[in-house]
């Protein structure tokens, strides 16, 4: 199974990696699961997130080849993702191909703007539900849920919200039981102490 995280100049760094991590670990955990992890950048070469991390991708998605999972994050990167363009082309026809679309936080809106939400229930973080309904008005935004499933496509709102998606997608792809390892693997049991 090959799984393809995108980023770019602007991600919000738990958004793609805190999919990362529950993939990643999955992969490296359970290597008979034949689950593979990678970075994905438009352009080769050091990417900036959005609070300072250098982050190098693993190849661009000309060179990525099929892929049956992307995950897309989001951040205040997502602006300049918005027009349409090569990388709107790319989800369509993964999502075309029958690879699982997914998004984390504003990464939604990359997805409503390549209209691949058009009709379905999504949600996105709670400061760009607004902005997601005004990417095309036919999307569903639902505000008070994690993540979102709707088969070929499924969005996860702000931030932490993406591990709980990731840990989901493993469910979905796997099992609830290869999903409750990883999470034990990667001691996610969130209690906020605030």
């Amino acid at each position: 199974m090959e799984v393809g995280i995108l980023i770019f100049d602007g991600v919000e760094e738990l958004d793609f990696a805190g999919p990362w991590e529950v993939l990643a670990a999955w992969a490296q955990h359970f290597p008979g699961d034949g689950v593979r992890v990678r970075l994905l950048a438009e352009q080769a070469g050091p990417v900036q997130a959005a609070k300072g991390m250098r982050v190098l991708p693993d190849a661009t998605p000309a060179d990525a080849g099929a892929l049956d999972v992307v995950v897309v994050p989001g951040g205040q990167g997502t602006r300049a993702l918005l027009g349409p363009g090569a990388l709107h082309d790319w989800l369509r026809g993964l999502h075309e191909q029958g690879a699982l679309v997914t998004s984390v936080c504003t990464g939604a809106l990359v997805l409503g703007a390549a209209g691949l939400l058009r009709g379905l229930r999504a949600t996105t973080h709670w400061g760009a539900l607004d902005e997601l309904r005004a990417t095309d008005p036919s999307i569903d935004v639902v505000d008070d849920e994690r993540f979102v499933d709707e088969g070929a496509i499924v969005t996860a709102a702000g931030v932490s919200a993406g591990i709980d998606m990731a840990l989901h997608l493993v469910a979905r792809l796997h099992s609830v039981e290869r999903a409750r390892a990883v999470r034990r693997e990667i001691q996610y049991d969130p209690a906020p102490p605030v």
